[in-house]
């Protein structure tokens, strides 16, 4: 792209200005790239311990399942009614992503449970449930932060190119 430049002394104070304006844009991408890798760095850490807490629950779910299922048969581990997961979403620097997670879980229907094992079973369900939506949200977000990241980097590269 050529850039048209007034001729004589007006050429050169627009360039200044052009330049001047460039170097502002530059400290202020540079400053929210900074922002942005610390978040990243903390989001990293996140979503490994949210991974752990989910690969954790998820073992406890089986394990109660397959209790349940030995003690009272298949035929205690009725589908309950589905969750309701609730997202909220935050900003940084631009950049919109998944921030508190939510579950709500509906009481079970109203019958007994066959065996002494489907309570902790249920509740182990749910637990794995929650860690999985919240390991969801913490990959998302950190997706969305690298994202954002490379975009900045991006940005500055092709400012200080031009």
């Amino acid at each position: 792209m050529k850039v048209h430049v007034p001729p004589g002394r007006a050429g050169r104070l627009w360039l200044r200005h052009r330049l001047a304006t460039t170097e502002r844009g530059i400290d202020l991408l540079e400053r929210k790239l900074r922002i942005l890798r610390q978040e990243q760095r903390r989001l990293k850490l996140l979503n490994e311990r949210t991974g752990r807490e989910w690969s954790a629950a998820l073992a406890r779910a089986e394990t109660w399942t397959l209790r349940t299922a030995t003690l009272a048969g298949e035929h205690a581990l009725r589908p309950a009614p589905p969750a309701e997961i609730t997202v909220e979403w935050a900003e940084v620097m631009g950049a919109a992503f998944p921030q508190h997670v939510r579950c709500l879980f509906p009481d079970p229907l109203g019958t007994l449970p066959l065996s002494a094992a489907v309570t902790p079973a249920r509740l182990a369900c749910r637990t794995a449930i929650e860690a999985a939506a919240k390991h969801a949200a913490a990959r998302e977000t950190l997706r969305v932060v690298t994202a954002e990241t490379t975009a900045t980097t991006t940005r500055i590269s092709a400012l200080r190119e031009r």
